[in-house]
């Protein structure tokens, strides 16, 4: 592969991930989606570099491991939420009142 067609790359996918850390730290989930596509393709892309290009590649490591974590946030908190969701849910079920006649 040429080195303009290599930094084109890299940069495409210094990009996606720059792009992917700002809808995790917006909590746009929904931009996500497309964005796993792209990035499965430019993996693909990046698998066929040898051993020459892994001191570049170690840049987009870093960022992907960054956004790796914002991940394991991000579903975090969406278990938190889901988790006091139901509790509120048992709770609204298990409400018991007196009504009218006493009971």
């Amino acid at each position: 592969m040429r080195a303009d067609a290599v930094r084109a790359l890299i940069s495409a996918f210094d990009d996606l991930l720059e792009r992917e850390r700002e809808a995790l730290l917006a909590g746009s989930l929904d931009r996500l989606a497309p964005l796993l596509e792209e990035k499965t393709a430019l993996v693909e892309r990046l698998s066929t570099f040898g051993p020459d290009a892994r001191p570049v590649l170690e840049g987009l490591r870093d960022k992907a491991m960054r956004n790796q974590a914002l991940f394991e946030g991000a579903l975090s908190g969406i278990r938190r939420v889901a988790g006091r969701i139901a509790s509120l849910r048992r709770e609204r079920h298990a409400f018991d009142s007196y009504g009218e006649t006493g009971r």
